[in-house]
């Protein structure tokens, strides 16, 4: 959530900002502005008509030890009114705040001066490529059908469980997962990430916390009778452990990693995006989360995509890494950068990671706050970055290792499965 100082101090720069994101924010940015106005009038007023009510209540006892009875009756009678006034100036400053907060969480984040301008994902900037594109031939087969082949993944059999987007992981598929979980969880926690293993249901104040609420409720899955919602990421949980917190100038950096499954209601998808584990409604994935100081924040994001980057390095599939454009940054991002990996069979880039610097947009929501070296209480900034998610990898390690009718497991990876190949 972006702060009233801001929205109240430069206005026309918010409106402008937000122009990247094609978001036009001028209406309600103005009318904030206006509400704001009327806070601070209305909380002046109120200050100002309970400091006389003081004053005359004070006066009561002092009048009547007098013995000025009526004079006494008089002021009691104008503290009476004086309540009232108080009541009435409290209810309208009740209701205008409400006002205020509810427009507030309509406005996305400002994009960071490094965003690109665009529209969409076609234009979105390629920063850095790296691996080898593998010339498989017209023979190969895309991941679902190799799955079906070697009988690692059932998405027929998640379809009678479930539904469609639930697939059921077999054997060596199941042991796959559980390797990547692995590998990328004893990666992360090499380079100082704490793991922790938090619920996978959350309540309402954390979805609004790092703004999952009131902008993606379309997308989650609800249990409506004790209003919880499924995580569509890890992200929610971990950063959520430091909603309402104060920490301290010497508790930076804090560095979180955690596997969760992720529930995403994918409304809307169709063809062949859809196809195998393109896109899923229940997907494992592995979660990092940093909570930095203001001025060390943008450095951290260089480490984290440096981190995410060795990761996939790894396990040897070609990647690239792209600046998201305005137009296909997330509501809550300042800045995103993401990871695909290229699908040989498909022929086609899939998208594994996301890696975004939130500035204090998220810590704004959370009231997540640190007492700097000269003891004020400032707003911290929170990152993530997905060190990855696992569908996408999977169906390129199935794709572009496929060779002589099997699958090769990448090297890095086979302390962690027990085996060198499928098939």
């Amino acid at each position: 959530m972006l702060t009233l100082k801001l929205l109240r101090d430069d206005p026309e720069y918010v409106i402008k900002k937000l122009a990247v994101k094609h978001f036009d924010a001028r209406d309600i940015v103005c009318k904030v502005v206006e509400l704001d106005k009327n806070r601070r009038s209305l909380q002046a007023e109120l200050d100002s008509c309970l400091a006389e009510q003081k004053q005359k209540a004070a006066q009561i006892g002092s009048l009547m030890k007098a013995g000025k009875k009526d004079e006494a009756e008089t002021v009691k009678f104008e503290v009476s009114s004086l309540k009232e006034r108080s009541k009435e100036l409290e209810a309208k400053s009740a209701e205008n705040n409400t006002e205020l907060e509810s427009l507030m969480v309509l406005l996305p984040n400002i994009p960071c001066d490094l965003v690109p301008e665009g529209k969409n994902s076609d234009d979105n900037v390629v920063v850095k490529m790296g691996n080898e594109i593998p010339d498989l031939g017209p023979d190969a087969l895309p991941h679902w059908e190799l799955a079906k082949k070697f009988d690692i993944i059932d998405f027929d059999l998640g379809v009678k469980l479930t539904g469609a987007g639930f697939p059921v992981y077999k054997g060596k598929g199941a042991r796959l997962q559980r390797a990547l979980i692995n590998m990328f969880l004893d990666i992360n926690t090499a380079a100082g990430y704490l793991e922790v293993e938090p619920p996978v249901m959350v309540n309402e104040a954390s979805g609004f916390g790092t703004g999952q609420l009131p902008d993606k409720e379309g997308q989650m899955y609800h249990a409506n009778l004790d209003n919880y919602y499924l995580v569509p990421t890890a992200e929610v949980p971990v950063t959520n452990i430091y909603r309402d917190v104060i920490l301290g100038n010497n508790d930076f950096p804090v560095k979180m990693t955690a596997y969760t499954p992720c529930f995403r209601r994918e409304a809307g998808s169709y063809g062949k995006d859809v196809r195998g584990l393109n896109r899923l409604h229940q997907f494992d994935k592995v979660e990092i989360v940093r909570i930095e100081k203001p001025e060390n924040s943008y450095a951290a994001l260089d480490e984290m995509i440096a981190h995410v980057e060795g990761i996939v390095s790894k396990l040897g599939l070609p990647y690239r890494i792209l600046r998201l454009c305005g137009g296909d940054l997330s509501f809550t991002s300042a800045i995103t950068y993401d990871f695909e990996v290229y699908s040989a069979a498909q022929g086609r880039w899939l998208e594994i990671s996301s890696v975004s610097n939130f500035e204090s947009y998220q810590a704004n929501r959370l009231k997540l706050r640190y007492r700097d070296a000269d003891g004020k209480i400032q707003l911290a900034h929170t990152l993530n970055g997905s060190s990855l998610a696992l569908p996408r990898v999977v169906a390129a390690l199935l794709e572009d290792n496929q060779k002589d009718g099997k699958i090769i497991i990448p090297e890095a990876l086979r302390p962690y499965t027990g085996f060198d190949t499928i098939g």
